[in-house]
């Protein structure tokens, strides 16, 4: 053989080899549960009953400081498919669709090109686009014959049993004596709220159940020993003011891995069986975390760090988390942790934490709670969910594990305060975060853009250090920062004019006051359909008879989703709903408005008709 023809065979083997699974690479399993908090026995609540997953800590390492990111099942699961954070690329809001830059790749491509097969054939519920194969296709009755067949995989297998709405599902046959549960200080102690949390306990049993039957499936085919395992919950337990919100009751959830002996150099150095560990992490670092177990290195467009594999990283000392659109209701909180202390910085404190969800007021809890505040028959810390928010929120989960004592003003705390503060502010420049971007401009004012570019842009497109301070100096409620407002309307970006307006209509009386003039142009002429809503809202709530009927008259219009689609639709439609009986002039109108039509999104189909449905219930009960 020629020297040329030799090194062709070793160029050829060496190509055909790398193609070929390394004999060390783990098959990797993950087997989650919907809504759920770490409510098991292994976690030291003596009220649950988790024998198999007791017994799987009891070989596995727990995690104690694990976070979703976020406390909703679509923009947490976008966490974990993308290894982003949705608030850097535009898919924060529950049930929206954006897209990845082209060059991104969600991680199954990536496991995929270093040699797994990839599967999850159950919820995907992502916020971004797929953009040709994430997974691979598998017979759902055959799922363990084919992984035995295709080694290594990367295996997502899902469970509802344990979700929201099964919670309030009835009739049901008790496990659990609702006697025995523990309430939280936020909740108020009924039968209905006792059976709630009960039957969240009873799903959880159950689901122990499910999940000590896929370990007896993974033994039976042999796998046991080449498959590290997940489990976890997809955020915090389905309760309201858990499920939505980024207290860390609603961020927290389980999370437990085991890793055969075979892979205990793919351990962390805190690895061992029965073990427990206080290492911050979070959605955000599991695709590159079991990219790294796979023996790749994990993309630098990723923005977690893999606690695992062949490139772990160091530990991190704080976690961040998030709250946008929810279902068919606006907001925007950011959340970061260190070990002890969460910190909330709330940009839109002048919305009550429990705004009217209709999914949410499904579940009893839900209900009989906002009965008693009605009626005047709840606690402070049980009232706070119906008021509105403060600009900060500082809790100390060691003595406060119910995040109900807000330390924002204790003159011990002032320094974990500021610390935190502070890695709130830099976390957003870090990730170019975008939430601050009315949702309508988020997706249609840069067409040829996706949102992560629209956030890496220059100044000129997204001057994010001056958007996040008017934001910030908007939520701060500082009636001294009026003139300044009324300045930003006239910012020549639409972003800046729409936190000024929303600054404005957060000073009730005085900001719409001061402000008249000013909301009055915008209302009228501002190129923003959104910056037009929030100011006709502001007009509209606080002004005089002549404001409310220009800001009808433009809230109605934009209320139309066939004029500016279904986001300006939705922020007009929450901006009457606010307006109480200042709004019922238009009643007609509201009842003709269209609940269907060429506008409807891929995604969140119900929202606007939920909206018309609750503001038009509204109106006819005052009668």
């Amino acid at each position: 053989m020629s020297r040329s023809s030799t090194v062709f065979a070793f160029l050829f083997i060496g190509l055909f080899c790398s193609l070929l699974p390394a004999a060390d690479q783990p098959n990797i399993l993950w087997l989650t549960a919907e809504d759920i908090g770490p409510h098991l026995g292994c976690y030291g609540d003596d009220y649950a009953d988790t024998p198999k997953l007791d017994e799987f800590a009891n070989r596995s390492l727990t995690y104690l400081n694990a976070w979703s990111t976020a406390p909703v099942c679509a923009p947490a699961r976008t966490t974990l498919i993308s290894g982003m954070y949705p608030p850097s690329t535009g898919s924060e809001h529950m049930r929206s669709l954006a897209s990845l830059p082209e060059q991104f790749k969600m991680y199954p491509v990536y496991m995929r090109e270093a040699g797994y097969f990839c599967v999850n054939p159950g919820k995907e519920d992502y916020n971004l686009q797929k953009v040709g194969k994430v997974w691979d296709d598998v017979n759902k009755k055959q799922i363990w014959k084919q992984l035995k067949q295709k080694q290594p995989f990367m295996a997502v297998i899902n469970q509802t049993n344990t979700h929201e709405s099964k919670i309030r599902t009835r009739p049901h046959k008790q496990i659990h004596d609702p006697a025995g549960v523990r309430i939280p200080a936020h909740h108020p102690d009924t039968p209905e709220v006792r059976q709630d949390w009960a039957q969240y306990y009873d799903n959880i049993t159950k689901m122990d159940k499910w999940f000590g039957q896929q370990l007896d499936q993974l033994k039976a085919q042999g796998l046991a020993d080449d498959t590290i395992v997940f489990f976890y919950g997809d955020h915090g337990s389905g309760m309201p003011r858990h499920k939505r919100w980024p207290y860390d009751s609603g961020l927290r959830v389980p999370l437990i891995i085991h890793l055969p002996e075979k892979f205990k150099d793919l351990a962390p150095e805190e690895y061992m069986p029965g073990g427990k560990t206080d290492r911050i992490v979070g959605f955000i670092d599991y695709a590159q975390t079991v990219i790294s177990l796979a023996g790749a290195k994990p993309p630098k467009h990723m923005q977690g760090h893999a606690f695992l594999g062949k490139f772990e990283e160091p530990a991190q000392e704080y976690g961040f988390g998030f709250r946008g659109r929810m279902d068919e209701r606006y907001d925007l909180v950011r959340t970061t942790r260190n070990k002890r202390y969460v910190y909330i910085r709330n940009y839109m404190p002048h919305k009550v934490y429990g705004q009217y969800i209709q999914y949410m007021f499904v579940t009893p809890t839900t209900r009989v709670w906002k009965e008693l505040y009605d009626a005047g028959e709840l606690t402070d810390a049980q009232s706070l969910f119906w008021k509105t928010k403060p600009y900060e929120e500082l809790y100390d989960l060691q003595t406060d594990p119910d995040e109900v004592n807000n330390l924002v003003n204790s003159a011990d705390h002032q320094n974990v305060l500021n610390e935190l503060r502070s890695e709130h502010e830099k976390w957003v420049m870090r990730v170019r975060d975008v939430g601050f971007l009315p949702e309508d401009e988020l997706h249609n004012k840069f067409p040829d853009m996706t949102p992560y570019e629209i956030g890496h842009s220059g100044p000129e497109i997204y001057p994010l250090k001056q958007i996040q301070h008017v934001a910030a100096i908007a939520a701060s409620n500082d009636l001294e920062q009026i003139p300044f407002l009324i300045e930003m309307l006239n910012n020549e970006n639409s972003t800046i004019r729409y936190w000024a307006a929303m600054g404005l209509l957060m000073r009730e009386e005085r900001g719409t006051s001061e402000g008249q003039a000013s909301l009055r142009k915008a209302v009228k002429s501002d190129d923003s359909q959104s910056v037009r809503v929030i100011a006709a809202e502001a007009l509209g709530r606080y002004g005089d008879k002549q404001d409310v009927k220009l800001a009808l008259d433009r809230l109605i219009e934009c209320a139309n989703p066939e004029n500016h689609g279904q986001y300006v639709a939705m922020l007009a439609l929450n901006a009457i709903d606010f307006m109480d009986d200042r709004a019922v002039p238009i009643k007609k109108e509201i009842e003709a408005l269209p609940r269907n039509g060429d506008w409807v999104p891929a995604r969140g189909k119900s929202y606007v008709p939920n909206l018309i449905t609750k503001i038009l219930d509204d109106m006819n009960e005052a009668k």
